[in-house]
């Protein structure tokens, strides 16, 4: 299978590629600077502007497949105005682009995966959440209905897309976990505002084989959750956490102070819910990490 990737030298991206390389599958990558993009060996790396499709549209014509999870990272501290126009067009303007190359294009991929998130449902104090359910009010519920709806003109192509919106993705090294631990490690752990708050999670081991799963399976469409099946709250997740850096799990980070420190950015950590990955079950996709302490011990052994 060929694929092309766009947001593809993040953590996500570079699973994803190794995951398709050593599955005998090609694989090019979109990069902003494709001489210094750091890309697991085998991988090609095409230069882009992250806004249209000159210089590499040609190529979507021979791929089988697109995955595109472009998008800055939320992770950027603090949201200004400016970043949070950032986070805005690198999604709208990276999908519009891959919209525009696929549109062009004499042969169009079979499929395309969409990165989302599960901030599209916004802030859910009660009950379980499925893709049934609609979307929130905030920032961040608007930033990924915008992001979904980039890509959304290639269905009126007759081109499968499936839309993934993804949870924490847990990575020792990567992404938002090492921030989590930081404390912990340094006997300061304990809950996050009141700890009540769902805390929505996957292990990027599953993550990749979550969006390999729907790439190959022809009744996947619209959006997915990418969640692991054991809902959990933000609580119960540090605790975990604590247990498996065996630390004290004691000292509560007050909402008031969170809010202080990293303004509307707390949403993050203070806001959640209690997701279902119910469409992916149905499918049939089996987890390999179905609870958050073997998921936290497996990432920690390494």
């Amino acid at each position: 299978m060929r694929v092309l990737i766009s947001g593809g030298s993040g953590m996500i991206g570079t699973a994803l590629t190794k995951s398709l390389l050593s599955k005998g599958n090609t694989v090019w990558v979109l990069t902003r600077n494709p001489k210094a993009a750091h890309l697991p060996e085998g991988a090609t790396a095409v230069g882009w502007d992250g806004r249209t499709s000159a210089g590499w549209g040609e190529l979507i014509g021979q791929m089988d497949a697109v995955v595109n999870l472009v998008g800055e990272r939320l992770s950027k501290w603090p949201w200004t105005k400016g970043q949070k126009q950032r986070f805005w067009n690198s999604r709208v303007e990276g999908g519009q682009a891959m919209v525009e190359a696929i549109q062009a294009a004499s042969t169009p991929p079979k499929v395309l995966i969409q990165a989302s998130g599960v901030n599209y449902y916004g802030p859910r104090t009660e009950g379980k959440v499925t893709e049934a359910d609609g979307p929130g009010k905030d920032f961040l519920s608007r930033l990924c209905l915008a992001w979904e709806g980039s890509t959304e003109p290639v269905e009126k192509l007759g081109m499968r897309r499936v839309v993934i919106r993804s949870a924490i993705v847990l990575s020792a090294r990567e992404g938002i976990l090492p921030i989590m631990m930081f404390p912990v490690r340094a006997f300061v752990g304990g809950r996050l505002g009141s700890g009540r708050q769902g805390l929505p999670w996957i292990h990027l081991e599953d993550e990749v084989a979550a969006i390999l799963f729907l790439m190959e399976n022809q009744n996947a469409s619209g959006p997915v959750n990418l969640t692991a099946p054991v809902p959990i709250s933000s609580a119960e997740f540090m605790r975990a956490v604590a247990q498996s850096l065996q630390r004290p799990y004691w000292l509560p980070a007050p909402a008031f102070a969170l809010r202080m420190i990293l303004g509307e950015m707390s949403t993050l950590v203070l806001e959640g819910a209690y997701l279902l990955p119910k469409r992916l079950l149905e499918l049939g996709f089996n987890f390999r990490f179905v609870n958050a302490q073997a998921a936290l011990e497996d990432l920690l052994k390494s």
